[in-house]
Order: structure tokens, then C-alpha cells, then sequence
């Protein structure tokens, strides 16, 4: 008997979970063999896996090498789905989001969660990494002339350096060339506020959202 919809999208999200990176792969042709729609299989089954594996990695049930794992398993069913997706999913021409995790801080599960999603969606992306000196994100957003800068952080001891790249822009006088959102679960509109951004995310789901919003894309 074959699956509903509801029922591919939890198997899609378990796959990644338990690191079946060979199943995922019969489970997401399955999906697009059914006629569902690809967007909401990475949206709602794959990446949705992704966000319980960072949920494991903070409560410690699971360690770099488990996350590494799960991530191919993810990226093994984007490779099923994503030739799927419609030209309404993507984001047009290609925007540019320079993207990284703020100095300091080293934990990039929901960074790299963003540049997948975004990526999918049609951005083109410039990903520094994590534990990024600052200067790095200006120095490279006026080198490629970036539509964003997307900073993210886990820890409240980096966030004033968002503030930091935020007046770095300013200075160099392209501060009304580059949108800059934050994400991080120590972030907050208020915050957000505070420091001159132009939006924050909860999630990868909620960034890109967010991404084509700022760029006018949707």
C-alpha cells in the first residue's frame, strides 16, 4: 500500500535522522514518483530532519561525526528532489548572500541548514565559514557586490559583533547596498532592532523567507 504524502514527508525527515543515506534516496523517489511537490519535500521532510539532528548535536545525543552523517543523508535526497523543484520555488536571478557564523563562535549546524536552503532557492552563495573575522564579511560582500550578508551566531558573547559589521558597512559607505539579516537562538527582533539590521530568522525556513523578502524575490 503506498504512502500518503504525510507519511513520505515523516520517512523523509526519519532517513536523515538515522543517517540512511541509501534509503533516502527510494524514500524521495518515491515522493516525487506519488506526484508530490518537491519544495515542501526538502522544506518539510528532509530539512525538517535536519532541525531535529541540531536539536540532538545542542542536547549532546549527537556528536560532529553523527551530524556529518546525517548531512549526507539530507544532501543525498536534495540531490533526488531538488531537479524537481519549479521555477516558481527559486528565487530568479541569482541573488548573492555572503553567509557566515560571527568571530567567536564555532557552532555552524544552523548556518549551514540557511546556505542549503538558500542555495535551493536560487541564491548564490558565499559561505566563510565559521569563527569569521569580521571584517571578512564587508571585505567580501563589496568583492562580489552582495545583495545580503546573513550573520549567525549561538553564543550572546559575539553578538555585538553583528553591531560591529553592521557600522564596518557604514563606514565604507555601501551600508544601503547590502541588507543584513541575523539568526542565532540568542537573537531577537528587538535585538535586531537595536543594532540596525534589516531582519532576523528562527530557522532556515524562516531565513529564506526573510532573504527573498529583502531582495524582493517573491
Amino acid at each position: 500500500m503506498a504512502l500518503s504524502k504525510e507519511e513520505l514527508l515523516a520517512k523523509l525527515s526519519e532517513c536523515v535522522v538515522e543517517m540512511e543515506e541509501e534509503e533516502i534516496v527510494e524514500v524521495a523517489n518515491e515522493y516525487i514518483e506519488a506526484g508530490y511537490d518537491a519544495l515542501e519535500g526538502i522544506m518539510d521532510g528532509l530539512i525538517d530532519g535536519m532541525e531535529k539532528v541540531s536539536e540532538l548535536f545542542e542536547e549532546e545525543e549527537y556528536f560532529v561525526t553523527d551530524v556529518l552523517l546525517c548531512s549526507d543523508a539530507m544532501y543525498a535526497g536534495i540531490e533526488v528532489l531538488k531537479p524537481h523543484l519549479t521555477e516558481d520555488d527559486k528565487s530568479g536571478p541569482a541573488k548573492k548572500v555572503v553567509i557566515g557564523v560571527i568571530e567567536g563562535d564555532t557552532h555552524d549546524i544552523g548556518k549551514n541548514l540557511v546556505k542549503i536552503l538558500l542555495d535551493t532557492a536560487g541564491f548564490e552563495i558565499y559561505d566563510l565559514g565559521r569563527d569569521v573575522p569580521l571584517e571578512a564579511f564587508v571585505d567580501k560582500a563589496v568583492e562580489v557586490e552582495a545583495d545580503i550578508i546573513a550573520l549567525s551566531t549561538l553564543m550572546t558573547t559575539t553578538m555585538i559583533g553583528m553591531k560591529k559589521v553592521i557600522e564596518m558597512l557604514e563606514e565604507r559607505g555601501v551600508r544601503d547596498k547590502v541588507k543584513v539579516m541575523i539568526g542565532g537562538s540568542p537573537v531577537s527582533p528587538r535585538f535586531a532592532n537595536e543594532i540596525g539590521a534589516d531582519g532576523y530568522s528562527t530557522n532556515a525556513v524562516e531565513a529564506v523567507k526573510l532573504a527573498r523578502k529583502l531582495t524582493k524575490t517573491d
